[in-house]
């Protein structure tokens, strides 16, 4: 045959792509579920909803239905202690909620599950003095 080759399609390469864009739109879908949740639960909290496609502001957001101080920011910044922040914010968030310590962890670790769950669910917001309970 010389110099050309002859290529052959081979019956795995043919669904590669199908696979990478089923992916594509499952994580989409999670995404759109996840934001919508958090929509609804600033919502709940008197926040403008549309803070949760809005980067640092949904945290800003989130701190402050937390009733924690907002220049706690500047530790989201920091790795390892923003991990700690976003738990103890979490578990704040599900107080204020009316929620425990459990879903707070929930949310903190499986957001994508716990945020629609406490945004279209029937949880109503406490305000921050709940957090002191």
């Amino acid at each position: 045959m010389g110099m050309h080759e002859l290529t052959l399609p081979l019956a795995q390469d043919d669904g590669g792509g199908i696979i990478g864009l089923l992916i594509l739109v499952i994580q989409l879908a999670i995404l759109v579920v996840v934001i919508a949740g958090l929509w609804k639960t600033f919502e709940k909290a008197g926040k403008p909803g549309w803070g949760a496609i809005i980067p640092i502001y949904n945290i800003i957001l989130l701190l402050q239905i937390a009733g924690r101080p907002i220049w706690w920011i500047v530790l989201f910044f920091i790795p390892l202690v923003n991990l700690i922040l976003a738990i103890i914010v979490s578990i704040d968030v599900a107080k204020n909620f009316g929620k425990g310590v459990g879903y707070g962890i929930g949310l903190a670790f499986l957001g994508f599950i716990f945020y629609p769950m406490l945004g279209f669910g029937d949880a109503k917001y406490q305000g921050v003095a709940a957090v002191a309970a």
